[in-house]
């Protein structure tokens, strides 16, 4: 639409200024008719092109070039300005929105054509006083003129390109980014799923068979149902160790090889005294009755608390985080704020960038989150920082 009211705009102002330097010109009376349906069909042909000019900027200036030949011809050089205007809007179209590598092709063409045209006409001013320096200068000045609006056309359209190009590659990356992650969340998770049948299939299919002989000799061959009892004892024990060697292997990297109790909520205080240094402080604060909560919620709500204090330390810029604990019939409620100032396209906060693209860290909070049917949500907190909140159900008087 806007180039549609541009192209009638100078449809009126072409019309009204040949009138008008007819008249200072040839002495003739402004506006005549038939001689106004004439130049408003000429100068309309030449200006119309323009209302396609960023759809089909190469089509708009070819047109624009022959209906600028046409009416310069046709009209004589009585009217210059709003013919010259329409050229150099036209290549600046062409240069700016045209496609590779017929742009500057065109651009160069209609350049050309123009040039001899305007050449054409200095030649036909004979009897003018200073009629060489006359013929210079319209023919530079006007050329000049395109000149410049097609190297500004071909500026602005390589930065448009550029910018459109940097998009599409951020875009991918991020895709990728996603996809890479997600590829390596399910990897992982076919990697331990593989060692844990290696690991504990065996030795429980073991278990089981022996556990049948046994029950089945009893009574009547007691040597060997104690010999297979023996066996299920050894595979136990065996399976036991495999298990402590797969949870070392899986341990994340700076825990301690030894096996600890797991940790939980009551340990949150201790997080935070551990988490805080010279540059971040952590603050914890209950609000409710505690209860005693089923061991892997505890482990999971620990988990997520010290998963969002570890974004906060790496990513944010923050001087302070405060976790929320809030114990309400039924459920929890875990909620970690910070106060940084983290970029939009890098990591920012809690939750950088976001808990639907974010790294493996924020995809294994909301694995746990999940795992016990909960609700997870992040997001910037007015006046500056992140905020994590995460509700997990915990039925009063779980154990």
């Amino acid at each position: 639409m806007a180039d549609l009211g541009l192209a009638a705009a100078l449809v009126v102002v072409g019309v009204i200024s040949f009138n008008a330097s007819n008249e200072m010109v040839a002495g003739a009376s402004p506006f005549q008719w038939p001689l106004d349906a004439k130049v408003t069909a000429i100068v309309a042909g030449m200006v119309g092109p323009l209302a396609l000019r960023r759809r089909y900027p190469l089509t708009a200036l070819l047109a624009c070039t022959a209906g600028f030949l046409i009416s310069r011809m046709l009209l004589g050089f009585i009217e210059t300005t709003t013919t010259i205007i329409v050229m150099s809007l036209a290549v600046y179209s062409a240069a700016a929105y045209g496609s590779s590598p017929w742009r500057n092709r065109v651009c160069g063409a209609a350049f050309l054509a123009a040039g001899v045209e305007l050449w054409r006409e200095q030649y036909g001013l004979p009897g003018m006083p200073n009629l060489m320096l006359h013929q210079v200068f319209e023919l530079a000045l006007n050329l000049v003129l395109i000149g410049v609006m097609w190297a500004l056309g071909s500026a602005l359209g390589a930065g448009r390109r550029r910018a459109a190009e940097l998009l599409e590659k951020t875009i991918e990356l991020e895709n990728e980014r996603d996809e890479n992650a997600r590829r390596a969340v399910f990897n992982e998770r076919v990697r331990i799923a593989r060692e844990l049948h290696d690991v504990v299939a065996h030795h429980v299919s073991i278990m089981g068979v022996q556990a049948g002989a046994a029950r089945v000799v009893i009574e009547r061959d007691p040597v060997k149902a104690k010999e297979a009892l023996v066996s299920i004892e050894s595979s136990s024990r065996q399976a036991v160790l495999e298990l402590h060697r797969l949870l070392g292997f899986l341990r994340q990297e700076g825990e301690s090889d030894e096996i600890a109790p797991s940790p939980g909520l009551g340990q949150l205080q201790e997080l935070a005294e551990n988490i805080s240094d010279t540059r971040l402080t952590v603050g914890v604060n209950i609000e409710g009755e505690p209860r005693k909560m089923t061991p892997t919620l505890e482990v999971s709500a620990y988990r997520i608390v010290q998963e969002a204090l570890t974004n906060t330390l790496k990513h944010a810029n923050a001087s302070r985080a405060d976790v929320y604990l809030r114990y309400r019939s039924g459920e929890i409620e875990l909620e970690i704020t910070d106060d940084g100032t983290g970029g939009v396209l890098g990591p920012r906060g809690l939750g950088a960038p976001s808990l639907e693209s974010g790294g493996l860290g924020l995809m294994g909070m909301r694995e746990r989150v999940g795992l016990h049917g909960g609700r997870v949500s992040a997001g910037p907190v007015a006046g500056g920082g992140f905020s994590v909140r995460v509700t997990l159900p915990a039925p009063n008087g779980a154990s």
